[in-house]
């Protein structure tokens, strides 16, 4: 480059603004550098800059992790081929019971291995779950870890499962198996010894306190994203809220196909495990409310969760008086039940969609019926989200009529739908996290706009350890190529100033 323009326009323009001169920005790194190093690292600047840094949400995973995976996932594949096999052939064995045993266990295996594809989708697509969650940068479970987690309890679950079909070949008890499991991951879970994912653990332990205490503490972006993950996982609690009566009422364990019990009788404790969930995110906006004094959204949004005691209760009073009439259709409470399962659905999904993913946007543009800006870059997905979204909600409809009409078992009934409302929440994940991390519609942060390009590990590692480096980078003058004619034409920067409008060529 011949000319002097560029440089002359830079000097003039850039060099003498206050944005390049002023150095407070470099002065306050190079002092917090200095002061962590000398004060905190005693000395040590690698030690120092290893504190200071936060790693990239793009960091390699673990080769050994990845290892562990496959193995837990290989080994379940076995085992619930050996549980098919076996439940099939096993004739003395009470598989109803079991199901109704081993179902919560289940969808919590579910639930951890689709967090998994949870988190491997946002971090690929950009969206910082890290910053949204507020968790520890340098410590957080990724999708590898979840999946490890998902393949040990799964594979826990299926030897238990296995157990208890051969209990009578092992002369074990048959349902010391169930409760041996569900007594495993609870002290799994609230292990004090720093093994097992020790902070990730405790991090979950102490949002479930706050979310148990509710509206008594300050509510978080992960107290209600928790919290909204247990409406979908309401049957987990009324499977235990089974298993403990099931223990208490039940004294021969041994003899899995004479068992004399009938949850029903535990009429009122399971009408409000039903409506714990519930009552969590209904109390969370009410403290929502009470701290932020706004009506809209958060009194709305407790509204659409009181809708979830209005259909539980009137559930609860049809089954309590089916007996009374011939048919169910003369039954008021049959209406009331109906009504509110409407209200119910059409509310929540009505939420769902324009709320929580804020999709049918006046200013979609390009986008038709979903918002301006998207971060999954096939429209496909959200189109697919919005049909699935209504379809789960609905399913209510074809349980009943099924169940009504003896085509199949309430129970069998529960345990289809279980898991497609878990699936239901794992594709909800994924656009209520795009919309909190575009646009901050909790408003948990203090800016609307964070990065959503997605960090390459490969390039940030080399960033890094050219910052360490004094001399790390060498700048070689390279072989000068002859430029085309199409080059000549497009070589041209149009400058622009208020006064002034300079022509760079980059080519005499």
């Amino acid at each position: 480059m011949n000319k002097e323009s560029g440089a002359k326009w830079r000097q003039e323009q850039v060099e003498i603004s206050h944005f390049y001169t002023n150095k407070d920005i470099l002065r306050l790194i190079n002092e917090t550098e200095h002061t962590v190093t000398h004060d905190l690292e005693f000395g040590d600047r690698q030690k120092a800059m290893k504190r200071l840094r936060v790693p990239p949400l793009g960091e390699k995973q673990s080769p050994w992790t990845t290892f562990k995976v496959g193995l837990y996932l290989g080994c379940l594949i076995v085992l619930l081929v050996a549980i098919f096999i076996s439940a099939t052939f096993e004739k003395n064995t009470n598989i109803k019971q079991a199901f109704r045993l081993y179902r919560g266990p289940f969808l919590i295996i579910e639930f951890l291995f689709l967090m998994g594809i949870n988190v491997y989708g946002w971090r690929s697509s950009g969206v910082n779950h890290v910053l949204i969650f507020e968790l520890d940068p340098r410590k957080h479970v990724t999708e590898q870890h979840l999946f490890e987690i998902a393949g040990i309890l799964g594979v826990v679950c299926a030897l238990s499962i296995l157990g208890y079909l051969y209990s009578d070949a092992l002369s074990i008890p048959a349902y010391i198996n169930p409760l041996s499991l569900v007594i495993l991951f609870t002290l799994l879970m609230i292990n004090p010894i720093k093994i097992f994912y020790f902070e990730a653990r405790f991090w979950l332990l102490r949002i479930i306190w706050r979310m148990a205490c509710a509206p008594f503490y300050y509510v978080g972006f992960a107290d209600f994203w928790l919290a909204d993950q247990l409406n979908s996982l309401v049957t987990v609690l009324l499977d235990a809220h089974y298993l403990i009566c099931f223990y208490i009422y039940n004294n021969n364990w041994y003899q899995t196909s004479d068992v004399k019990f009938n949850v029903e009788e535990y009429f009122i404790s399971k009408m409000i495990v039903n409506c714990i969930p519930a009552w969590i995110r209904f109390a969370q906006c009410i403290r929502r409310y009470r701290d932020t004094g706004e009506t809209f959204p958060h009194l709305a949004n407790a509204g659409k969760y009181s809708t979830t005691f209005f259909v539980v209760f009137a559930r609860a009073l049809l089954k309590k008086t089916k007996n009374n009439y011939a048919d169910s259709y003369d039954n008021p409470f049959f209406f009331f039940w109906i009504i509110c399962s409407v209200i119910s659905s059409i509310y929540t999904y009505t939420w769902d969609v324009k709320m929580d993913w804020g999709l049918f946007n006046n200013n979609s543009g390009e986008y038709t019926f979903l918002r301006e800006e998207i971060v999954y870059d096939n429209t496909g997905y959200y189109y697919f989200a919005i049909v699935e979204d209504l379809v789960i909600r609905l399913l209510w409809v074809p349980q009943y009529i099924l169940t009504s009409n003896g085509i199949i078992s309430t129970e069998m009934a529960n345990s289809l739908v279980s898991p497609l409302e878990v699936f239901r929440r794992f594709v909800w994940n994924f656009f209520r996290l795009e919309n909190e991390h575009l646009n901050n519609c909790g408003k948990f942060r203090a800016v609307r706009d964070i990065s959503i390009a997605p960090i390459d590990f490969s390039d940030s590692a080399q960033i890094v350890r050219m910052m360490d480096e004094d001399m790390s980078v060498t700048n070689r003058r390279k072989r000068k190529l002859l430029p085309t004619k199409k080059s000549l034409k497009e070589d041209k920067l149009q400058l622009v100033t208020d006064q002034n409008s300079y022509s760079l060529d980059l080519t005499e």
